[in-house]
């Protein structure tokens, strides 16, 4: 009913930069709040940036200054923009996005993931 699509990553060197996009189709009344997650090799998935309404954000602390998250509401996608990359980075990056449908029905969806991958 409701899919997430990614596109955007790749192998990118340290310092570089790429912009991750997740849009959203199906049977959407609203998108609520919407977020990034990364999960790296042996680490937990963790957030990497989130927002609510798109002007109120947040963000993990080692993104700070060089991530930003934004949305397109007519377009129902969300994007990462991801700058000064490091290695630290890598990881399978998730889009994630809390749904309300026109049924009423209102859950929280992942993306496929899509692998970012940050070397020289």
């Amino acid at each position: 009913q409701v899919q997430l699509v990614e596109s955007g990553g790749g192998l990118v060197q340290p310092g570089g930069s790429l912009r991750l996009s997740c849009a959203a189709s199906g049977s959407i009344f609203s998108i609520d709040a919407v977020g990034w997650y990364r999960q790296a090799p042996g680490k937990e998935r963790e957030l990497v940036a989130g927002t609510t309404s798109g002007v109120t954000t947040n963000y993990a602390d080692d993104v700070k200054g060089r991530f930003t998250i934004s949305r397109d509401n007519a377009k129902n996608t969300v994007y990462l923009q991801m700058n000064s990359l490091k290695p630290e980075d890598t990881a399978v990056y998730y889009c994630n996005a809390d749904i309300l449908g026109y049924s009423g029905v209102h859950f929280s969806y992942w993306g496929q993931g899509t692998l970012v991958t940050v070397s020289s």
